[in-house]
């Protein structure tokens, strides 16, 4: 492909990843982290991924939603839910008190957050924002630039399940998700991180006309994992 037709599309790449691994730091990081007000800063922040997402590309070209994608959406996000529980079981037999710790003070970034804006927070806006940036902007650009997204948007299904330069995109896009997350120094996030990135990063792979999906099961996870039915 000629360099002057990848050119751009790169460079704003670069800068959304930029942006977005900056405000993760901020929030995440011991340096940071302690003298903002969490919930407000990760709600500005997804604003942020939502603006990029729709500014810089189309994350929602092609998708559509219907009842099915409703019921896969929550079908995908009980059984990531019911992996985290096993995982964290596992966790706590092999390393009780490290696990205990790590997994404590994701929990207490709650701060005593009313349970009611959290939920509306990780439904509406925080879950479908991370879900349009890197998956529906980040992974599908990088499918674009690396010449998959003919084969990747247009159908329902993969039709060329080993495409090497669909797999390299997704793989890149699963690494820059859970690399964003390191500055919080937790082993267990960044897990978490990796885990949900390969699922919904597979997913999209695999079946990207099904994306609304997708942000469905990340937004429905979200608010349960953290609010409703916490592993603790």
């Amino acid at each position: 492909m000629p360099r002057t037709a990848t050119a751009t599309p790169l460079v704003r790449l670069i800068i959304a990843l930029f942006i977005g691994f900056s405000l993760w730091t901020v929030m995440f990081s011991p340096w940071t982290a302690p003298y903002i007000p969490f919930w407000y800063v990760m709600t500005g922040a997804a604003l942020v991924l939502i603006t990029l997402s729709f500014v810089f590309g189309n994350p929602l070209k092609g998708v559509r939603i219907g009842l099915t994608d409703l019921l896969l959406g929550i079908a995908i996000a009980a059984a990531l839910w019911g992996c985290f529980w096993v995982g964290d079981k596992v966790s706590q037999w092999l390393f009780p008190s490290f696990a205990r710790m790590q997994v404590d003070s994701i929990y207490g970034m709650k701060g005593g957050t009313s349970p009611m804006l959290l939920s509306t927070l990780l439904l509406f806006i925080i879950g479908p924002a991370e879900e349009l940036f890197w998956r529906g902007y980040v992974q599908r650009t990088l499918m674009q630039l690396f010449g998959a997204d003919a084969r990747t948007i247009s159908t329902d299904v993969r039709t060329t399940l080993f495409d090497k330069q669909g797999i390299l995109a997704s793989l890149l896009a699963i690494a820059s998700y859970t690399l964003v997350h390191l500055f919080s120094f937790n082993f267990m996030l960044i897990m978490a991180a990796l885990v949900c990135g390969v699922v919904w990063g597979g997913l999209y792979y695999l079946f990207p006309n099904r994306f609304s999906a997708i942000v469905i099961s990340h937004a429905l996870w979200d608010a349960a994992v953290f609010v409703w039915f916490p592993i603790l």
